[in-house]
């Protein structure tokens, strides 16, 4: 895709001044970052065509689309700054200059920290391969006054809330096609909602605020609002739709944190939503969301390099003048990846070694680059509410004041592809950043049994929805699994992960006892799988909590299930994702789910 109308590679062919190269420049970088956020707009607004029109492959499409083109126009326009003004590379002081030229262009505009982003992203490939940090951080000048619409509509309303206000509260929607009987709608949300209030504060209630704009994402939609109490607190209220053959719908109400948390899991793909105030959007979210970082609150709707600056904003707030220091990260030490934090730190920090510890389980090692690569694709992909996101920074520094001698000391051994000492700093290549997570094989030594129990069953969901997504882990133990507050597991490290339909699943359940001779599987190439293994593999010594793994998923030691779910991707039938549980559903229990994703 050509964002550039203009031909600038040929505009600097002709003899000019260095200024006048410096103004070209700065000029080119905001002539494709102001086509780029144009075309991103149109992409997440035709997400709303597609859901009304029901074109599963066209909102697939342009998701994939929207996720990638930021760093497919960083990337190219920075290689071709760098042919065409190779001085900008050599002389870092021309860069200050188009810094300089560039700002005053953007600084009234709304997305002025979109638009810094993408300045310093191309400033960053374009000096790839050095050492050079750029900071994650802008200071935004102060916004003029303006007629800004508002992000939300407030429904004055008290328990029991009358069907009349939530048809109300469905006109937010604003899609081309009518609710299929939105009389019938309205009345089953007020009679899930009226009961739901019924047995709490129902007679708290003051009002139901609704974002006005629609979030979609794959074949769901859905409408975000909160429930507004006396005392001045909010409550998830959050209507998911269906467009289906029979019409458009309302299939569910979720009204609890952990639903709500689920949806908007940075482990699913973002969101696309039809407003273009994203920072009061992610404070909408906050409010019914106050456990999740506000980071990630940018990153469920697809403003990942606005995200980047919030996430490490947060990271060096617990750092900068604080007792706080980066260690290790509590669990199992990782032989492929040297991971840390801090106490009051919301993330994990990681890194990927030069080489394996002791400890590695496989025969060879691609090397550091390699494994890098696999967290980049987890980013890419709709990670099916199983696998944690990645959040990935390239060159940056942090103080070595904050960190502990030791980890220091390990980082700059034994990760010297990522970590180079510049003075009193700690200059890093790269940086993979995720949300913190208890680590499952820590959580279940000291869970209650019954929380244990859960968690290794939630641990089986997990895989499930890994093969959904077409992801193979082939080390399924326990120690590369988290587990949240509300017992949800995700797979987080990623080094062992493969494409589930490269995989070759083999059985040795049909040989017969004694028999001596090698079996014919163990001369083939690539990655063989034995479903008869995984239990062995998680490395549980809890019986109890085996038996509870093997009563709930004893399919996945089958042959057929894994050779099924291969045979459904290479036919390119995605295996349906529920995104939410069927409780929060307002149709029969006995109905199939709708929002398979």
């Amino acid at each position: 895709m050509t964002l550039s109308v203009i031909d600038y590679p040929s505009m600097f062919a002709v003899p000019m001044s260095d200024s006048e190269k410096v103004a070209l420049a700065a000029e080119w970088i905001w002539s494709v970052y102001d086509r780029f956020y144009d075309t991103y707009v149109e992409l997440t607004w035709g997400a709303k065509a597609a859901f009304e029109t029901r074109d599963h492959v066209r909102a697939v499409s342009n998701a994939k689309t929207r996720l990638g083109l930021y760093n497919a126009t960083v990337h190219r326009l920075a290689d071709e700054l760098r042919s065409a003004f190779p001085s900008l590379y050599s002389n870092e002081s021309y860069w200050v200059q188009v810094e300089d030229a560039f700002i005053p262009r953007v600084s009234a505009l709304y997305e002025f920290d979109l638009a810094i982003a993408y300045l310093h992203s191309v400033r960053r490939r374009l000096y790839r391969g050095e050492w050079r940090a750029v900071e994650y951080d802008f200071d935004r000048p102060t916004m003029p006054d303006g007629d800004a619409e508002q992000v939300f509509q407030t429904f004055v309303c008290v328990w029991p809330v009358d069907p009349s206000t939530v048809r109300q509260i469905l006109s937010v929607a604003d899609l081309s096609i009518a609710f299929r009987d939105i009389d019938a709608d309205a009345l089953n949300v007020a009679v899930r909602l009226n009961e739901v209030l019924s047995r709490e504060a129902g007679a708290d209630l003051s009002a139901i605020d609704m974002v006005r704009a629609v979030f979609f994402r794959n074949r769901g939609a859905y409408l975000v609002g909160r429930m507004v109490l006396l005392n001045g607190s909010y409550r998830p209220f959050v209507l998911a739709l269906v467009n289906d053959d029979q019409g458009l719908r309302v299939d569910a109400l979720l009204n609890t944190a952990p639903s709500v948390h689920n949806l908007f899991s940075s482990t699913e793909a973002p969101f696309q939503v039809t407003h273009r105030r994203y920072h009061e959007l992610c404070e909408f979210l906050l409010s019914i969301m106050p456990n999740r970082p506000l980071g990630l609150h940018y990153s469920a709707i697809g403003f990942h390099h606005v995200s980047k600056v919030a996430v490490m904003n947060e990271v060096k707030r617990v750092l900068v003048g604080g007792s706080e220091r980066l260690s290790t990260a509590p669990g199992s030490r990782g032989t492929v990846a040297i991971a840390f934090t801090s106490n009051r730190c919301d993330y994990v920090l990681k890194v990927i070694r030069d080489r394996p510890t002791d400890g590695y389980k496989w025969d060879s090692f691609a090397g550091a680059e390699a494994v890098l690569e696999k967290y980049r694709s987890v980013h890419d992909i709709n990670r099916t509410g199983s696998m944690l996101d990645n959040i990935l920074y390239y060159n940056l520094k942090f103080h070595r004041s904050w960190f502990a001698p030791e980890l220091q000391a390990e980082l700059l051994a034994d990760a010297s592809n990522a970590v180079r000492q510049q003075g009193e700093w700690l200059v890093f290549g790269y940086l993979v950043v995720q949300r913190k997570l208890t680590p499952l094989n820590v959580f279940l030594k000291s869970a209650p049994e019954e929380r244990a129990a859960r968690a290794i069953v939630n641990l089986g969901y997990c895989i499930k929805s890994n093969a959904a997504a077409n992801v193979f882990n082939r080390d399924f133990d326990a120690r590369n699994y988290g587990v949240n507050r509300y017992l949800k597991v995700y797979l987080y490290d990623y080094d062992s992960i493969e494409r589930l339909v490269d995989v070759k699943v083999r059985t040795n359940t049909e040989r017969f006892d004694g028999e001596e001779d090698i079996p014919q599987w163990f001369f083939e190439e690539g990655v063989v799988f034995l479903p008869e293994e995984i239990e062995a593999g998680l490395r549980v010594d809890n019986r109890v909590l085996r038996r509870a793994f093997r009563d709930a998923h004893a399919d996945l030691m089958t042959v057929a299930y894994w050779e099924q779910m291969q045979s459904l991707h290479r036919a390119g039938v995605v295996p349906g994702i529920h995104t939410y549980p069927e409780v929060y559903r307002l149709g029969d229990p006995g109905e199939a789910l709708i929002a398979n994703e």
